[in-house]
């Protein structure tokens, strides 16, 4: 028989347990909230401004309205407007933008009869990025050709007559329709979504790894009382804590290495940089992560509460950190939170080595806030360890 007043009492006393872990209950109500928000306008499917470079050959009416075209349209964010190709690219190997779009000198000149020939230079490391500029651009240079084709036809006197053009029976119209010639130049070759991603897979495995796992170590074993009888023999704070970091961070690396070796061996992953390189980025980025997990864990007495705690930080960080859709086309508050997660810096710069072939030089920004965080988070964990909780 069901007793009806004790089920309410039981009901009483799981909610003032929960009121006394004010982290349980703030990520209760919290975690709902920011995940339906993420997915709401993070992750809502549509890319829109990429950043890109215009690089302004001309500087004349078309390529006034050319531009003016650009900024209208949603899918660009046009950084800067410059008349040097090279600087162009340089933004574009640099990160600073997605694609160099370069107009020809020639663009403006009416009277020319060749080819135009636009130019687009993609960061195809970014294949979502790419795969949205790429037909977006031609769309828009089609339209910019049937244009000047009009301007032409009323410029000009036109006979019906046809014109020997190289040899071969070609129709005025036919010449002026067939005015822009698009070229797009992809940087780092065809990269499927699949090399995209992984990185930034490997980057999020080893995150809640390492995350996780200190809380099961530390929080888990201070729980079971573990820890304590572990205090009561003559065992510094630094030496409990310095084990239990090697330990885990030998089974992180392990896993990483172990996850690159299978996505070559079953998906055909190519890794363009350097494999060392790639080995140090997971052992840094699994030493940030295992420090922002001792961090957490010195302060909470049990594993639920560690898990309570975490959860509103590193599921966010899953989705704003660039993992599965570019940070440059989230909103502009998300953005900014992105660029305080580890886990983007993470992803930029195994995403650098593994798929442009980057080396210490170009990734050294990314190293450099790694190291930040990871001294930050290490230094709040050791100092603030409680033992006795």
């Amino acid at each position: 028989m069901v007793e009806t007043k004790k089920i309410m009492w039981m009901i009483k006393k799981d909610l003032m347990v929960l009121w006394r872990h004010k982290p349980r209950l703030l990520s209760l109500f919290l975690f709902p909230i920011i995940m339906i928000t993420l997915f709401g306008y993070g992750m809502g499917g549509t890319i829109n401004n990429i950043p890109v470079v215009v690089v302004d050959q001309s500087q004349g009416p078309i390529s006034d309205a050319t531009l003016t075209a650009i900024k209208g349209n949603t899918l660009y964010d046009v950084k800067q407007i410059t008349t040097d190709p090279n600087k162009g690219l340089q933004m574009v190997q640099n990160g600073q933008a997605k694609a160099a779009i370069i107009l020809p000198t020639n663009y403006d000149n009416l009277n020319d009869t060749s080819q135009k020939s636009i130019v687009i230079d993609v960061d195809s490391s970014d294949q979502l990025a790419s795969g949205a500029i790429i037909p977006a651009t031609q769309g828009l240079f089609n339209q910019i050709n049937q244009q000047i084709a009009v301007q032409k036809l009323q410029s000009s006197s036109i006979s019906v007559a046809s014109n020997q053009v190289n040899g071969t029976q070609v129709t005025p119209f036919q010449s002026i329709l067939n005015t822009i010639n698009l070229q797009v130049n992809k940087l780092y070759g065809n990269i499927s979504y699949l090399n995209f991603l992984a990185p930034a897979i490997i980057g999020m495995t080893i995150l809640f790894g390492c995350v996780f796992g200190m809380g099961e170590i530390i929080a888990g074993e201070r729980e079971r009382g573990e820890l304590a009888r572990l205090f009561m023999t003559p065992t510094s704070v630094a030496t409990v804590v310095g084990g239990k970091i090697i330990s885990k961070l030998v089974q992180e690396t392990g896993r990483g290495i172990l996850l690159i070796v299978a996505a070559i061996v079953l998906f055909g992953i190519i890794i363009n940089g350097s494999i060392i390189l790639t080995i140090l980025l997971l052992i840094l980025g699994a030493l940030c992560f295992i420090g922002f997990g001792i961090m957490v864990s010195a302060r909470v007495s049990s594993q639920e509460d560690f898990m309570q705690t975490v959860m509103p930080i590193t599921m966010p960080m899953m989705f704003l950190s660039g993992v599965f859709y570019p940070i440059e086309t989230m909103p502009w508050i998300f953005q900014k939170i992105a660029y305080i997660l580890p886990l983007t810096y993470v992803n930029d710069a195994l995403r650098a080595v593994m798929l442009k072939g980057s080396g210490i030089g170009d990734i050294w920004l990314d190293v450099a806030v790694l190291l930040g965080f990871t001294a930050i988070f290490f230094y709040l964990g050791v100092t603030k360890f409680n033992r006795d909780i």
